[in-house]
């Protein structure tokens, strides 16, 4: 590195000498130049003009009409090597950039003239990749212009089949975004090359029928299977065997012996002339050159392939730069899709994968496909193939369910015919990413269980990564849309399924209708709540545990030197970590099919966590909180689980048991690592309230002992977690009836609530609000005396706290409000009649008034909204008369009119619905205001930009509906004319929706959704009676007039009713 003083004499030399020197020399000072500016670009500032100006030099140099390609090529190295960013150092201008960029994609789109040689051709090809790569990564270049991009991709494209065997392809300037693949016309150099070709293949075919054939034949047949798509069981005839019959007993497939089980081989075609060793290119021994040849023609091959990496590593960064919804509309130019009848397939990332040569440019291929899959699900969740379509055009959504059957295809291909084990790994990781995205509960059954059979044996490939990336082939199926009934099968069958007498790979096989109607509980006899239709466990769960638990085979892992603690004894680090996260995610999408081996997965959990490594003892805790969540999921009130089918709650109590008595404790305690703290809480917050009442009162304690230290942890994390489970443990059924537990955790959840950590106080106020669902719930079941024994200045303090916290961010506040209108429901005469509480009642109702006008998250505002109802619950408090009750009001009608979530206008519709006494509705200006609002939300009530928020516009007039009828029930003769007055002027539209109202109620009832009959009927009849003796007081012509527009109603209903059942 050249210090500041001695660069810019050099530089200034080098400019200089450009300028004027004979052009001989050029070539060299320009390579100087490129050495000077290389990582030094930011202290080049000054010469940027004389460089990259409007007649700079680099850009004379690299022009389109220079001659001399060595030239050009030496003035693109110096300009990539200007465009490399340096860590902390300013980046080039956006204009030099913007020059830098064009001049190299113009290289990128120049065409090799005949007097070029190839490697300097492939050389310049580099440079620019390499420029345009820095320009994207360092720069933070961001690719926004349909043009810029469409001419980039194109380039790209171009280049990253620079020189594959038997292929060239010609590329226009641009792409453009297209559903369909737009270009791609093969270059007739093909059609000239391929005598000499076939002339090879017959000198060669002696050594062809020892499986040495050559690549271009095999391509041809390869190409010839790729355009197969319309096949189902293109790959039955290359299913694994699948020697893991027992976990730990099984021998592990060498790499010959599996690929020459798996090749695809064609219909009619010798198997040998598939077998996977044709894949690797032929040396030079075998071909038609001469030594020296030979050495010329790898020297180029290697060119060549460097170019193809590179436009590949540059495609990578590109990728990062382009929007993702952007990226997807070129999605068909780089994805494989189904051939048309007789049309050849388009050539797209996966004929790198399969065709390439080179096991880097292949693995880089892969990377790139990875990359766009990677966060495609929701592009790719229109797809759908589940129906046989008919029609005379293909829908979208049938042309991308098409290239994700396809991407299966290819890539269980290039699988089984792989022999790097780098890029071997990529392909399984890319193979997940594709799991991982697509929708198969919109596509036709099959695509997992050939994934499933074919990764199957390497499990015990030679190599630790392929063996992990496989492990996490195997957690995205289990975890993509869990539960699926395709999956459910696979879990269900033996390990041995698959495998007949011979040995030869027979996969068992599904119709759709069976892959449709399998259930978790198919099959099974009453006692057996497992899931598993099985006499075996479940192949899956018995590797994970095997892998975790038991000594390594060192006949199945010889590449394990990276890891020597554990090279010994267990299997390597990673792979057991991986069989962890898969056993995880196994419990947590398919708990029905582990349940049975509860209690011995609880013990692989607390195994984990008595080790010394932390990452293992995370992970071991992970699985615990997933073991108890699961159980969880089986005891809510909504669940689908049958009584008899759950994990019984003396097994739940054995578990827990077990792990109170052994390593989690300690690991809360005293771990000095905080995200294993952090789980270990979260585990701890999964126990079974029936669960938690059935332990020994010791070990209760134990747990709200470590619980409430925990909640002063100097941790953010820690604290949080301990935090969030006290807020669980509030709402025990033994815990939540002592005063005493009560009060400690109100206390320790205030304490959290002022943090200064966002994450602990959004937990503290959630927390505080389960603990004030409890204070009513208490207060409705033990009545006054829990109310007395509770500490009236920790209530205070408790409706101060949450007052404060309701003027936090949103995720605070939405459940601070929650807590606000609990307390305030939960005060008593004595508390609001108390001076200190007089001014802390009044500013917590104007921050539960102001939230709900506020611009607030629809959370927030449908939380306030459900408060305030809550405080209208409370008959201590002077509703009606306090000046805060026409706020409260007003801002509810306000918000049932005109609020744009249909969610938040339904709460609030509901809170003007609960006062019980017409008294609390103030004069009758304001009952009459209030009856106004919900006449007009009741017309707005379809009104709404948001199409999502319309499937919510029945529960809104319902709910509308319900209010007006209360309200009537309630009305005193001074509020009739108003009334009146509305019905008179919409009386037609409110009718029709009253009929509507009424009517739906009697659906309801027929489809089993409303348990009491008449309950709408009454409540008109209620209102009409109300209503009738009231206007009998009344004289000359207001009688009978509002309680005669609903008999209207009611006889009408009646009449529609009527009809309807003749």
């Amino acid at each position: 590195m050249a210090d500041e003083q001695n660069l810019n004499f050099l530089l200034s030399y080098c400019i200089s000498a450009l300028k004027q020197c004979s052009s001989w020399t050029h070539v060299e000072i320009l390579q100087a130049l490129a050495a000077l500016v290389y990582n030094n670009g930011p202290k080049c500032q000054k010469y940027l003009p004389d460089l990259l100006g409007e007649t700079g030099l680099l850009l004379q140099f690299s022009d389109s009409a220079q001659l001399d390609v060595e030239l050009r090529r030496a003035a693109v190295r110096g300009m990539a090597n200007l465009c490399l960013s340096v860590p902390g150092q300013p980046y080039l201008d956006e204009s030099y950039r913007n020059v830098c960029f064009q001049t190299f994609l113009s290289v990128l789109q120049s065409s090799k003239t005949s007097d070029v040689d190839d490697i300097t051709f492939c050389m310049l090809l580099q440079n620019a990749l390499k420029g345009i790569q820095s320009l994207l990564n360092g720069g933070k270049m961001k690719l926004v212009q349909t043009d810029q991009i469409g001419s980039l991709l194109a380039v790209l494209k171009k280049c990253m089949f620079h020189g594959l065997p038997g292929l060239s392809i010609e590329m226009p300037a641009a792409l453009y975004p297209a559903p369909l693949p737009q270009y791609d016309r093969r270059s007739p150099v093909k059609q000239e090359q391929s005598e000499p070709a076939s002339f090879k293949q017959t000198g060669n075919r002696r050594k062809r029928s020892k499986g040495k054939q050559k690549k271009g034949e095999f391509e041809e047949e390869g190409r010839g299977d790729l355009s197969d798509a319309g096949n189902e069981s293109v790959l039955a005839a290359g299913m694994l065997k699948l020697h893991l019959g027992d976990a730990q007993n099984s021998p592990c497939l060498g790499p010959r012996t599996r690929a020459s089980d798996v090749a695809y081989v064609p219909a009619g075609k010798d198997p040998l002339s598939s077998h996977c060793t044709s894949w690797k290119r032929i040396s030079s021994s075998e071909s038609e050159y001469s030594d020296a040849e030979g050495g010329i023609q790898s020297k180029m091959r290697s060119y060549q392939a460097n170019v193809r990496q590179g436009a590949l590593a540059c495609f990578l960064s590109a990728i990062k730069s382009i929007e993702k919804r952007v990226l997807y509309g070129y999605w068909s130019a780089f994805v494989p899709d189904a051939p048309g009848i007789g049309s050849p397939q388009s050539v797209s990332l996966m004929t790198i994968a399969l065709k390439d040569p080179s096991p880097k440019t292949r693995a880089c291929a892969l990377q790139v496909l990875s990359a766009i899959l990677e966060g495609s699900k929701q592009f790719l969740s229109v797809a759908e193939d589940a129906n046989d379509h008919k029609r005379a055009f293909t829908p979208f959504s049938v042309t991308i369910a098409s290239s994700i059957r396809e991407l299966h295809r290819c890539l269980l291909l290039a699988l089984v015919a792989e022999s790097s084990s780098q890029t071997l790994t990529q392909i399984v990781k890319c193979l997940a990413n594709l799991v991982s995205n697509a929708p198969y509960n919109r596509l036709k059954p099959g695509l997992l269980t050939r994934v499933w059979n074919q990764i199957k044996p390497y499990i015990c490939h030679k190599d630790v990564n392929v063996r992990v990336s496989s492990l996490t082939l195997l957690g995205a199926i289990v975890s993509v849309q869990a539960p699926l009934p395709e999956v459910q099968l696979l879990l269900q069958q033996p390990s041995s399924s698959g495998l007949n007498n011979s040995g030869s790979a027979t996969p068992h096989r599904f119709n759709s209708e069976q892959w449709r109607k399998a259930l978790p509980s198919e099959g099974e006899p009453p006692g057996n709540p497992s899931g598993c239709t099985s006499s075996e466990p479940c192949w899956l769960l018995r590797l994970c545990v095997s892998i975790i638990v038991l000594p390594r085979e060192d006949s199945c892992s010889d590449s394990d030197a990276n890891f020597p603690p554990f090279s010994s004894v267990y299997e390597p680090c990673p792979l057991r970590l991986e069989s962890l996260q898969v056993l995880a995610l196994l419990v947590k999408g398919y708990f029905s099919m582990a349940q049975s081996y509860f209690l011995e997965l609880g013990e692989v959990a607390c195994r984990c966590m008595e080790e010394m490594d932390p990452s293992i003892q995370l992970h071991g805790a992970k699985l615990l909180e997933e073991l108890g969540t699961g159980v969880l999921q089986q005891y809510k009130p909504d669940s689908a689980v049958a009584p008899d089918q759950r994990v019984p709650v003396s097994v739940v109590v054995t578990f827990w048991t077990m792990v109170l008595n052994g390593p989690l404790p300690a690991t809360l305690q005293s771990s000095p690592h905080v995200t294993l703290q952090t789980s270990a809480c979260d585990a701890l917050s999964s126990i079974l309230p029936e669960a938690f009442s059935s332990l020994q009162n010791e070990q209760q304690i134990l747990c709200v002992t470590l619980l409430l230290g925990l909640n002063h942890s100097e941790n953010p994390l820690v604290k949080a977690a301990a935090t969030r489970a006290l807020g669980v443990y509030i709402l025990f059924s033994c815990l939540r009836q002592d005063v005493m537990f009560v009060a400690d955790t109100a206390n320790a959840i205030l304490n959290s609530l002022h943090d200064k950590s966002p994450n602990v106080r959004a937990k503290a106020a959630w927390s505080l609000g389960n603990l004030t669902d409890t204070l009513i719930i208490n207060m409705q079941t033990m009545g006054q005396s829990f109310q007395e024994e509770f500490s009236d200045l920790l209530l205070l303090k408790m409706l101060r706290s949450a007052t404060e916290a309701s003027k936090d961010r949103d995720k605070v506040k939405s459940n601070a409000v929650r807590a606000l209108g609990n307390v305030l429901h939960f005060l008593q005469p004595y508390h609001i009649a108390n001076p200190r509480f007089r001014e802390a009642i009044e500013e917590s109702l104007q921050a539960l008034i102001s939230t709900v006008q506020s611009e607030a998250t629809m959370k927030v505002r449908w939380n306030a909204c459900y408060a305030l109802g809550n405080v209208f619950k409370n008959p201590a408090l002077p509703l009606g008369d306090a000046p805060w009750t026409t706020q409260a009001y007003s801002a509810l009608s306000s918000v049932v009119k005109s609020c744009k979530n249909f969610k938040v206008r339904i709460k609030s519709a509901m809170a003007l619905s609960i006062p019980s006494k017409r008294e609390c509705y103030g004069s009758a200006e304001q009952f009459c205001q209030i009856w106004s609002a919900l006449v007009v939300a009741l017309q707005k009530s379809e009104d709404t930009e948001d199409f999502l928020e319309f499937k919510y516009s029945a529960s809104l007039r319902t709910q509308i509906c319900q209010a007006l009828l209360h309200l009537l029930s309630l009305a005193k003769s001074r509020d009739l004319p108003a009334i009146w007055e509305t019905l008179a002027e919409h009386g037609d539209a409110i009718k029709s929706y009253f009929l509507q109202y009424l009517k739906s109620g009697v659906e309801e009832n027929e489809a089993g959704l409303h348990s009491d009959l008449g309950e709408r009927e009454r409540a008109l009849t209620g209102a009409i009676e109300h209503l009738g003796g009231i206007e009998k007081q009344l004289e000359g012509k207001a009688r009978l007039r509002v309680s005669g527009y609903l008999e209207d109603v009611l006889t009408n209903h009646a009449s529609a009713a009527e009809l309807t059942e003749a």
